[in-house]
């Protein structure tokens, strides 16, 4: 079984790698952002590729319909850590062979692998129930999806320009979200914002 996992994120990419190789029968190959991953999806068969939410390219589940438009048996399925039980039933509905929420634990991540190999369709029961009886966060229900993105990003300390890698936007657009997020929860600057979210148990 090949699989290409794609994401920009090396640290996540090589555990990933880590994972699979170390199973009977994965073989694995990687890419960096959409672009690489439609060139190598066009260059050689896969059984499955892995395609990271928020990576460089991706425009939402653009580059999902992208990839799968590529012609050959590909089946290709969407991993993240920031997108939520919404994004996972589009993506299901689109065509994905599955969703990976980056909280599985290494042994459902390869149950999962397999699962999806052998044309079956797969998203953890337990992240879309809980995602659907989960009350909603008093602080999120202030907040557009991308602006809690964008405080997320705060959170973990990144520049505006990160943020904006990481979510394939522009950074302008960044600066305006943030702008806007200060003003709904009651900030007045990025550690107050990022502090806030913490506090308030978001993150």
């Amino acid at each position: 079984m090949r699989i290409l996992i794609a994401d920009d994120h090396d640290l996540l990419r090589d555990t990933l790698v880590m994972f699979f190789e170390s199973e009977d029968g994965i073989e694995t190959d990687t890419a960096m952002d959409l672009e690489e991953a439609a060139q190598k999806v066009s260059d050689a068969p896969y059984d499955l590729v892995l395609l990271d939410y928020t990576m460089p390219g991706m425009n939402g589940l653009n580059g999902l319909q992208r990839i799968r438009e590529i012609p050959g048996d590909h089946r290709v399925a969407i991993i993240s850590g920031t997108a939520n039980r919404e994004v996972a039933e589009t993506a299901l509905e689109a065509g994905a062979a599955g969703f990976l929420p980056k909280t599985l634990s290494a042994k459902s991540l390869v149950n999962a692998i397999r699962f999806m190999a052998m044309g079956e369709q797969y998203a953890p029961l337990d992240f879309m129930r809980a995602a659907e009886n989960e009350p909603a966060h008093p602080l999120a229900e202030k907040l557009s999806q991308r602006e809690q993105e964008v405080l997320k990003g705060l959170t973990e300390g990144k520049s505006n320009k990160e943020i904006a890698r990481d979510l394939d936007i522009r950074e302008p657009t960044v600066k305006l979200h943030v702008k806007t997020l200060y003003r709904k929860i009651g900030a007045s600057n990025r550690t107050q914002a990022a502090m806030i979210a913490k506090d308030e148990g978001l993150f």
